[in-house]
């Protein structure tokens, strides 16, 4: 069967779709008196699926349109413009349920499972993260064991977005042997929750801090799952999901590209309507400082969409791109975190209310630098791939490592002299963390340059290239600044600033 959605080019579909988005957020409602209120109205998110946005995720062999990754991150844009938690949900369905499923899941159930999304509003989630084990995901305690033709799972996941509404979840579990002990690899399971015995119970939902629109909770599972909705990997389970996830952190610039410029545009608005001291907020040398950094923010977000679309493809195998996929969803939330708060910043004490854009952009855009990998744990795994390509090729020079690096070798040429380092291999932890950020941003630097190469605005590319070699400066210089000192146990009702007060009015 073919969707509606099909019929229509896709420039023509965003088009419809954005303004579908315009008129139930801000016509029929008010996206501010939305935004702090815990849900969606069901009317809005009746309204939003009938246009049938998740078919965009969906290869065109089973009635979607297609599920290119430009077309993808594209929705995810003009979503994350209007609503952050939207985009978050969308960018659910698509890279933690429809992507996996369409690559991995078995033939026979796949019509079925789309045409739910398509023609009857279904949606879709995945669940990894356990209470004991949130960024340590291998060690997962959530097992299965096979029942004849079925799979019996056990276990407890939380923090999953869409909780107790998604129709489908993909479940991850570790296969327990005779013994008890649990397997080392990794398994995916569709579970259809209206199914017999696929029912999840949320034991609870949280109260979390932004992104009120989306539910998350507590799940506990105890499900029996048919045989042929398990997913295949082409090799191993653990493979499977770094391939799964690094693709969806490829995707992130898409939620985030609209997001930044709705930042950018806020911000803007803002400061040429703003007075002070009987001239233009937007005059003022400070602000068009900042006002730079935003439009230099969303350049870099588009050029990490123009490159994720090249090479984010379900087609490629992404498991082994954990470096460039580490280093682009850390950059790209930090600057989400980063223009959320420069536009705070602006707008001032109305901006601090959570139905103020400014203020709902700071708590909903936090959570990104946590979710799928907490960005101080990614920097340290980007920062020790790179230390082990220096080591293998034997050379400490960053400069001279950085140059004939592919992903860094353009970027290598603006940073000459800063860069011309030596380094004592191995790093402390704390420097680690230091050095995957620098190394974040100066893959930051080459994807611009190369944006330059499609046509972009040379003016813009020019700006964001500024911007970008004052930050790599700086964080060079913390780098290389960075300390050995820790924590002093020590006994803290002693040290009291009144007595060195005392102490000192009597030697006076």
């Amino acid at each position: 069967m073919t969707s509606f959605s099909q019929q229509t080019d896709f420039t023509s579909f965003l088009t419809n779709f954005k303004s579908r988005l315009k008129h139930l957020l801000h016509v029929r409602s008010d996206i501010d008196q939305l935004s702090i209120k815990r849900g969606v109205p069901p009317f809005i998110l009746r309204d939003i699926l009938a246009a049938q946005p998740l078919s965009t995720f969906i290869p065109q062999q089973y009635g979607g349109r297609g599920g290119h990754i430009h077309e993808g991150l594209a929705l995810l844009s003009a979503a994350s413009y209007e609503s952050l938690p939207l985009s978050l949900g969308f960018g659910i369905n698509w890279a933690l349920f429809l992507q996996p499923v369409a690559k991995y899941a078995q033939e026979p159930i796949k019509q079925t499972i789309f045409d739910g999304f398509i023609h009857q509003q279904k949606m879709g989630g995945l669940m990894i993260t356990e209470p004991d084990y949130g960024s340590d995901a291998l060690h997962m305690q959530s097992y299965y064991q096979q029942q004849g033709d079925q799979y019996h799972l056990q276990g407890l996941k939380h923090w999953a977005g869409l909780t107790g509404w998604a129709d489908y979840w993909l479940l991850t579990a570790r296969r327990k042997n005779e013994s008890g002990q649990l397997g080392r690899d990794v398994d995916f399971f569709i579970c259809d929750s209206s199914a017999e015995n696929q029912t999840i119970i949320v034991e609870e939902f949280f109260e979390n801090l932004g992104i009120y629109l989306l539910p998350y909770g507590r799940n506990r599972i105890d499900v029996k799952i048919p045989k042929l909705q398990k997913l295949e990997p082409h090799s191993t389970g653990i493979k499977m999901m770094l391939d799964l996830l690094h693709r969806s952190r490829m995707q992130f610039p898409g939620m985030a590209l609209g997001f930044l410029q709705r930042m950018e545009d806020e911000a803007v608005s803002h400061c040429q309507q703003r007075l002070v001291g009987g001239k233009s907020l937007f005059s003022y040398d400070q602000v068009q400082q900042r006002l730079s950094a935003l439009q230099a923010n969303v350049t870099i977000a588009t050029a990490m969409c123009l490159n994720s679309s090249k090479k984010a493809g379900a087609t490629n195998d992404l498991s082994g791109a954990g470096l460039e996929a580490n280093a682009v969803k850390t950059t790209v939330t930090d600057l989400m975190q980063e223009s959320a708060q420069s536009l705070l910043q602006l707008v001032g004490a109305k901006g601090y209310r959570l139905d103020h854009i400014a203020g709902r952009a700071l708590v909903d855009s936090r959570p990104f630098q946590i979710f799928e990998g907490s960005n101080d744990i990614l920097y340290i795994q980007i920062a020790e791939a790179v230390q082990k390509l220096m080591q293998r090729h034997k050379v400490n020079n960053l400069k001279t490592f950085l140059s004939s690096f592919e992903l860094t070798s353009r970027a290598s040429d603006y940073l000459n002299s800063l860069l011309d380092i030596d380094l004592t291999l191995p790093l402390a932890q704390r420097r680690l963390n230091a050095f995957g950020q620098l190394i974040s941003r100066i893959i930051a630097l080459q994807l611009v340059d190369e944006l330059g190469d499609s046509g972009y605005s040379p003016v813009l590319i020019a700006n964001c290239r500024e911007h970008l070699i004052q930050r790599i400066a700086a964080e060079l210089s913390g780098f290389q600044a960075l300390g050995s000192s820790t924590y002093q146990e020590t006994d803290s009702h002693t040290q009291n600033w009144l007595d060195c007060f005392y102490r000192q009015e009597d030697h006076d």
